[in-house]
């Protein structure tokens, strides 16, 4: 899922806080840069928890509708709002390496030609599925 969610950003003396106001999502960062990157990340990783959970996924807020007046951390600092895309898809590969086991029916004789030929049927399975899904494996 693609998305983009405003984000409050209160600029302290150290540190640059952050709020996600449809997630309910507080974190922070050390600069602008780190700041937007944790953002970005703690976005994906709870709409993944909520996909797994099958929740569902806050709409994002129309940015013109948000009041920084009344943010989490008004008093802390200088309050700036903006956008932060998100590709949960792509955070889910990153983060999500495991194996899984999935049993698979073949023809004896299909498995018999395979296991002669010394074909890794797992793999092929793998590069046929993401073929079919036009998806690519993680670099």
């Amino acid at each position: 899922m693609k998305n983009v969610y405003p984000v409050f950003f209160t600029e302290t003396d150290n540190i640059i806080l952050i709020e996600v106001p449809d997630l309910e999502i507080l974190t922070e960062g050390i600069d602008m840069n780190n700041a937007i990157s944790m953002a970005r990340d703690a976005i994906e990783l709870k709409c993944v928890s909520m996909e797994d959970a099958n929740e569902n996924i806050p709409k994002p807020s129309d940015i013109s509708t948000l009041d920084i007046n009344i943010g989490t951390f008004v008093e802390e600092g200088k309050t700036i709002v903006t956008l932060v895309d998100i590709d949960s898809t792509k955070y889910r590969k990153k983060i999500d390496t495991r194996t899984v086991r999935r049993n698979v029916a073949l023809p004896s004789w299909l498995n018999y030609e395979a296991e002669h030929a010394g074909i890794n049927v797992s793999r092929i399975l793998q590069e046929a599925l993401m073929n079919v899904l036009n998806v690519q494996r993680n670099k």
